[in-house]
């Protein structure tokens, strides 16, 4: 980040590194503690910090599209590898200046611990930049980096690693990814570190002159062998659904794939290391009322977690936190849910919204072609009623088509209509600045070296303390919530 030169005081966790071990203060303090004050302090360091913090987004994934993809692959008494995690809680999501978030600020209170507006990245409620816990591990010495299914330059990704103001700034995100010099950095949008938007500069060009590793497919990615530093842009745009990935002859790494490497590149340093991994597509999906490809998505981001927490195994330094940014579309699991016909859809809404036809004379898609679309790829038949209603939706108020992936959402909620998928409707979603998030909260799981605390009911502005937080009270009582709530923890009495 371009003016990030030091450790902000303005996190409201105080953390100071030393060795394997630090400590915070469990009070929203602007101020940091230093060596001295950490040892006059009545803290208690009493068990080891994690050398190695992996946090993992379900973007956009509530309860709802949990269940949705339990029932999809393995049925009423099948469970999720996240669902296993000892340590579950559940997070309120609000921003700065809305009830409901959108990723930006999302984002910006989990890595940071600040509540900010809609479209903020990295940046506090007055546009003042701070820093995330990313960057405090990157200031001692430890390897970062980030992983995401979406741009590697989107909201949540860039809440960890940059600071603007609004999150449509991408081009300046993937600037400042290159001045900071983060270890690991997998996604898509090679679009934005191209020379059409970087004013003729080749940002990818000047990775590769810094010593970054540069892959751009699969098949690259598993060659590039443990680099130092690693920059992987496998899309011109955000990564493709898991469902379209056959149709399209996708060369793109899965999540998983991605996942294994940045472990890789960053377990090579003895010092330690923070990974964002982000399944980014299940909001996507969700956005549509996808249940199909809220399956498939939450399946490979599940898949994921588990390749984590098994790695992290056998080590006790290491902490897994798993939740998810905000919820979208108010999904959920109906009793009527059709959910053999929804497992035998094979392609995105998005995908569909692609396979339309434009009528020359209208401007807008052809009825027969609607049709056929509809009953080739969902197997559903519509009325001309239907057609309409569906025509009307997919144009903005000066009569032009929405962009591909918006048609998609309307198709999407066509299908979830057809199929009894539980999901906000499609007027509802019209009038929301955040294209149908809502203020549900979200599960949170934990596993691992002082993951204990991860409990209850928490803000997204208590996960970077719950993170840092390696030390007890005297009294036993773990670090208070933002309720003001202790854990009964430890060995002394509670008071």
């Amino acid at each position: 980040m371009s003016i990030k030169k030091k450790v902000s005081a303005t996190l409201a966790a105080g953390v100071i590194f030393s060795g394997s071990m630090f400590a915070l203060t469990s009070e929203h303090s602007p101020l940091s503690i230093t060596a001295d004050e950490k040892r006059e302090s009545n803290l208690e360091v009493d068990k080891k910090s994690p050398k190695n913090v992996i946090v993992m987004v379900g973007d956009g994934m509530g309860v709802g599209q949990m269940e949705i993809a339990r029932l999809l692959e393995s049925g009423k008494s099948g469970d999720l590898f996240m669902e296993s995690l000892e340590n579950v809680g559940m997070m309120r999501t609000y921003s700065d200046d809305n009830f409901v978030t959108d990723s930006g600020a999302a984002g910006t209170a989990i890595a940071t611990g600040n509540k900010t507006y809609n479209g903020g990245i990295g940046v506090d409620a007055e546009g003042e930049e701070v820093d995330s816990i990313l960057d405090l591990y990157q200031s001692e010495g430890k390897k970062v980096g980030v992983i995401s299914t979406n741009t590697v330059t989107d909201a949540t990704p860039a809440a960890f690693t940059a600071s603007v103001s609004d999150r449509d700034g991408q081009e300046e995100i993937a600037r400042q990814m290159l001045d900071q010099q983060y270890d690991v950095l997998l996604g898509g949008g090679a679009d934005y570190f191209s020379p059409d938007n970087q004013e003729g500069n080749d940002l990818v060009e000047k990775f590769k002159s810094t010593g970054y590793e540069v892959v751009e497919n699969e098949s690259s990615l598993e060659e590039s062998g443990t680099p130092d530093k690693l920059l992987g842009l496998f899309n011109d745009s955000y990564m493709s659904y898991k469902t379209d990935r056959d149709e399209l002859n996708s060369e793109e790494p899965t999540l998983e794939a991605m996942t294994d490497k940045g472990l890789d590149v960053l377990s090579q340093d003895d010092d330690g290391f923070f990974l964002m991994v982000e399944g980014a597509r299940i909001d996507h999906a969700a956005h549509a009322a996808d249940a199909t490809g809220v399956w498939q998505e939450t399946m490979e981001f599940d898949r994921t977690v588990e390749q984590v927490v098994n790695w992290a195994e056998d080590r006790d330094d290491t902490m897994v936190v798993v939740l998810a940014d905000h919820e979208t579309m108010g999904m959920s699991a109906t009793e009527p849910m059709d959910v053999e016909g929804l497992k035998d859809i094979e392609v995105s809404p998005e995908y569909i919204a692609q396979q339309l036809e434009t009528d020359e004379e209208t401007g807008t898609f052809s009825v027969d072609s609607v049709k056929q679309v509809f009953a080739e790829h969902a197997d559903i038949e519509l009325s001309d009623a239907e057609v309409d209603e569906f025509l009307t939706n997919v144009e903005d108020n000066d009569g032009e088509v929405y962009a591909e992936y918006r048609v998609g959402w309307e198709v999407g909620s066509i299908i979830a209509d057809h199929y009894k998928v539980g999901a906000v409707s499609t007027d509802i979603r019209a009038e929301s600045g955040t294209g149908g998030h809502t203020g549900n909260m979200v599960p949170v799981f934990a596993t691992g070296a002082g993951s204990e605390d991860f409990e209850g009911v928490m803000d997204n502005t208590d996960i970077i303390e719950l993170i840092a937080n390696s030390a007890k009270y005297n009294n036993g009582k773990g670090p208070e919530n933002s309720k003001g709530k202790g854990k009964d923890k430890g060995k002394g009495p509670n008071k």
